[in-house]
């Protein structure tokens, strides 16, 4: 097998796994783990609200928009290899992170940080597909969906523990440093386990649509950089040349690729995948469910640190009912009645919805919200899973063998943009109502919050009501 992967040898598998999912784990905390750090980061860093947005946003963009080219890369180059390379990027730059001295330089950091992530979890999947097969896959997979969930849901406390605990006096520092020693030990057992062979032979691999990924690149980042900046700026002439562009942008790379696949190229995005049934009800409603997860966590980390002055620790586990929920649902729910499966996803939203906006009343008055405000986050936490791991499941299930792994990487691509689009839109949102109400209060940032929590209710409802609106036939 001179040209392609082995799988491990039957001694190794298991660590084999433990090293992938550490990897991964490693990767989804780092989407949220800054969130309750943010105002810690702003006050040493002089930070304005916009550089904290692109501090968090700037590692979902280059993850997202570089998600199917690491992808790719496996397939071509080895997926053992390529999984090492992405590893060492991403604990260099969580190094340099830590490390940063000022607030260009950290967001710099996080565009290499996310990248590393891009080439280091495609890989994951992949491998471990090669690597278990039968009940042994199932186990795998099962624990891979595991650390996703915990991953995501965990990062808030994490994030608030490490910054809180100020280790040595570095601050908010240890919540990029942490992950130096592990990544580390990663790259060391990763060279003993990981299967190192070259991918697939260059005739057989994909190209990696270069161009598509330039179009998909340029529209991602002028739809961001303006929702994140233009507030601060009072909405400048460039701001909406910028959204304009992205437009004309996200029209461009829709039109390449469909050509791309008539004259029988490898699209970033293949059309077919989007046409089939049910695909583009799912990439809505992951992109509405994700939005409102990073726009509601990012809110109300802003509101209970600056407006209430939670410390970071309290801020993180204030999050632990949603955190807790969001994980029990989502490794759970299969196994709830046959029944119930095909109203679980408008349940879902329709119960983000309301907890979203009992969250809202709760803070109101500008007080701590009582005991009202942990049913909210629990129904958040519920809602949210109920949303989001159905939908995506169900998706998965109905494409073709041949299309999987490009509908697992369209899906994958669309939980990160969700993200990245609901930290900058409900982000801008807080941040301006702030603004226009003057001083930072208890009461200002509460308003500030309510306006933003009506907003993540609609959007909620969106999603509740899109199976109507969007189903293909």
């Amino acid at each position: 097998m001179t040209h392609s992967e082995a799988p491990a040898t039957d001694n190794r598998p298991r660590l084999l796994l433990a090293v992938l999912l550490t990897a991964l784990f490693m990767a989804a905390l780092d989407v949220f783990i800054v969130n309750v750090a943010a105002p810690t980061i702003g006050s040493d860093l002089h930070a304005s609200g916009a550089g904290l947005q692109l501090v968090i946003a700037g590692y979902t963009i280059t993850y997202s928009v570089l998600l199917i080219t690491g992808a790719r890369l496996g397939d071509r180059l080895g997926h053992g290899r390529v999984h090492l390379a992405g590893l060492a990027l991403f604990t260099a730059a969580s190094l340099a992170c830590g490390l940063a001295r000022g607030v260009t330089a950290l967001i710099v950091f996080r565009l290499v940080q996310g990248a590393g992530a891009a080439l280091m979890i495609p890989q994951v999947l992949s491998l471990i597909q090669r690597t278990f097969t039968g009940e042994a896959r199932a186990r795998a997979l099962g624990a891979y969906s595991a650390v996703l969930a915990v991953g995501a849901a965990a990062g808030q406390v994490v994030g608030g523990v490490l910054a809180s605990a100020d280790l040595f006096g570095t601050g908010w520092r240890p919540v990029f440093l942490v992950n130096v020693p592990v990544g580390a030990l990663l790259l060391v057992l990763g060279r003993r386990v990981l299967p190192l062979g070259r991918g697939r032979e260059p005739e057989r691999a994909r190209a990696l649509d270069l161009p598509g990924l330039v179009l998909l690149g340029a529209a991602v980042s002028l739809l961001t950089v303006p929702l994140v900046l233009g507030q601060e700026e009072d909405w400048p002439l460039w701001s909406w040349l910028s959204l304009g562009t992205a437009a004309v942008l996200f029209a461009a790379f829709c039109g390449y690729e469909s050509r791309l696949a008539r004259r029988g190229g490898a699209p970033l995005i293949a059309p077919r995948v989007l046409r089939h049934p049910g695909i583009g009800r799912a990439v809505f409603r992951i992109l509405a469910v994700m939005s409102v997860n990073a726009g509601f966590l990012f809110a109300l980390t802003l509101h209970v640190q600056g407006g209430l002055g939670y410390s970071a620790l309290r801020a993180g586990l204030s999050f632990a009912p949603t955190a807790v929920v969001f994980g029990a649902v989502s490794l759970t729910w299969r196994n709830w009645p046959a029944a119930w499966q095909r109203a679980l996803t408008p349940a879902g939203f329709a119960l983000t919805a309301v907890s979203a906006a009992v969250v809202g009343l709760a803070f109101h008055d500008g007080g701590d919200g009582g005991a009202l405000l942990y049913a909210g986050y629990a129904g958040v936490g519920v809602g949210l899973a109920l949303a989001f791991s159905p939908t995506l499941t169900g998706a998965l299930a109905t494409v073709r063998p041949e299309d999987a792994a490009d509908a697992s990487g369209l899906l994958a691509t669309v939980v990160q943009l969700g993200q990245l689009i609901g930290v900058a839109a409900f982000g801008t949102l807080f941040l301006n109502r702030l603004e226009s109400l003057g001083a930072l209060r208890a009461y200002t940032s509460a308003e500030a919050f309510s306006v933003c929590a009506w907003a993540l209710t609609g959007t909620a409802a969106a999603g509740a009501v899109s199976g109507l609106v969007l189903r293909r036939r």
